[in-house]
């Protein structure tokens, strides 16, 4: 049984349900075109599988590496950008403790990122946390080349050799890459590194039920058979139906689709729970990367409420009408916690005291819903019951599906990002990378360059 309701009360006074039952014709073509593969960017439609026909030997290779890893290392690093690195931080950090870098009695290794920045500042810090803690690291790049990554693991890999030797640096390293092809690729054949393959037809961000997501995942310690469980369940019920009216994904896609015509181009995915952050930050790039195309597509941003409430709520309630909000609303929370009577009550809360603080949440979550539709933005309410592995691996397939789904309603290919490559191009002119001197000599020429 899946676990994912949508609720689309909230658009019907913007989108009548006709308008959004119009796209029952069209779903039903996307949906075999993606189940048979034969749509656009049908090279790379093999995440739509994985959940079903993941190998068990490979999940118990991970397990096994996983607990070698946290016998070894107090700190993993994970280096890696975008998909690399972003769907295994989405379900690590919905799963873990809000306060985990404090606690210390913590069984797994703390996990920490690099090579989603070029940040001098925060490289330099983590080699300071290094310098202290023992340490394993995996590198995840098709290509070895990315340049993020890429220089994140020459400056890690550097620092590892000279802690523990190469001898034992080979032991902490463990590289997720291209099959067969790629500088990372011959770096671990030539060192002997563990290695673990990014199959060919899963694109970055699509990739976090391979072992990119799975093998960090696993050594923070959470389930990986439950999330990839849950995955399958949410792929089994998808295949018995494309209707709007039974299946959740096609909602969603036909809704927001429904909403982007209506003029409404920016979407903003609202949650209000901290550690559902990186899941809207992996829904972003997910959405982002895959509709943004030919000048087409709607903007995926993200809200933290209550806290945004005090930043963008007043932009969302009374700003330019081009937002609709998709709301991720968790029923249930793990803990229980009440707010105490107080006999002076000179803060006015005596009236919710005894209360739990949930259910405070949930009323500011259906107050703010009501304001915001009140004031002309249609909300889409996606619920689950908690957050566990199974409803995260539900909640991965669902947004990849959906997204699948609104890419082709757009007319683009949803699994491309031919523009990512613009900034690399002028970056690599910039700083003097030998194959990019027509670029160079371009930008001094538009005066970008003053010397």
């Amino acid at each position: 049984m899946i676990n994912i309701k949508v609720n689309i009360d909230k658009v019907l006074d913007f989108v009548r349900l006709e308008e959004i039952h119009a796209f029952q014709t069209e779903i039903n073509k996307h949906h075999k075109a993606l189940l048979n593969k034969t749509g656009k960017g049908n090279d790379f439609l093999g995440w739509m599988d994985l959940p079903s026909e993941i190998d068990n030997k490979l999940i118990s290779s991970i397990e096994s590496d996983a607990q070698k890893i946290s016998e070894i290392a107090d700190v993993y690093v994970v280096i890696g950008i975008g998909g690399s690195y972003l769907g295994a931080r989405a379900v690590i950090e919905a799963l873990s403790h809000n306060f985990i870098n404090l606690l210390s009695n913590k069984k797994k290794p703390l996990i920490l990122y690099a090579g989603q920045n070029i940040s001098e500042d925060y490289l330099s810090e983590l080699l300071d946390i290094l310098d202290k803690k023992d340490y394993a690291m995996t590198v995840i790049s098709k290509s070895g080349t990315t340049t993020e990554p890429a220089i994140a693991f020459r400056i890690l890999k550097n620092h590892m050799e000279n802690k523990y030797g190469k001898k034992e640096a080979r032991k902490r390293i463990i590289a997720v890459t291209d099959i067969s092809k790629g500088a990372l690729k011959k770096l671990a054949d030539d060192e002997g590194y563990k290695t673990y393959i990014v199959p060919d037809d899963v694109g970055g961000r699509y990739s976090v039920l391979t072992p990119v997501g799975l093998l960090p995942i696993a050594v923070a310690g959470f389930d990986i058979n439950s999330l990839i469980n849950g995955a399958k369940t949410m792929q089994q019920f998808n295949a018995s139906t494309s209707s709007i009216n039974d299946n959740p994904i096609a909602l969603y896609a036909a809704t927001r689709n429904a909403i982007y015509k209506k003029g409404k181009i920016i979407e903003i995915m609202v949650n209000y729970q901290p550690n559902l952050f990186y899941v809207t930050e992996w829904w972003k790039q997910l959405y982002g990367e895959s509709e943004g195309k030919e000048n087409k597509g709607i903007f995926p941003a993200g809200v933290n409420f209550t806290t945004d409430l005090h930043s963008l709520g007043q932009y969302i309630q009374d700003g330019l009408r081009l937002i609709f909000e998709t709301v991720l609303t968790i029923e249930n929370s793990h803990r229980e916690l009440l707010i105490p009577a107080d006999k002076e009550n000179l803060d006015g809360l005596n009236y919710i005291a005894g209360k739990r603080i949930n259910k405070v949440n949930k009323m500011a979550e259906l107050g703010t819903m009501i304001a915001h539709v009140d004031g002309g933005v249609p909300n889409i309410k996606i619920t689950v019951p908690n957050i566990n592995e199974n409803i995260l691996g539900q909640l991965i397939y669902f947004y990849e599906m959906a997204c699948a789904i609104s890419g082709y309603i757009l007319n683009v290919n949803p699994f491309d990002q031919p523009g990512v490559e613009a900034y690399k191009k002028n970056m690599f002119a910039l700083l003097g990378k030998p194959g990019f001197e027509k670029e160079t000599e371009s930008i001094k020429k538009n005066n970008f360059l003053s010397h």
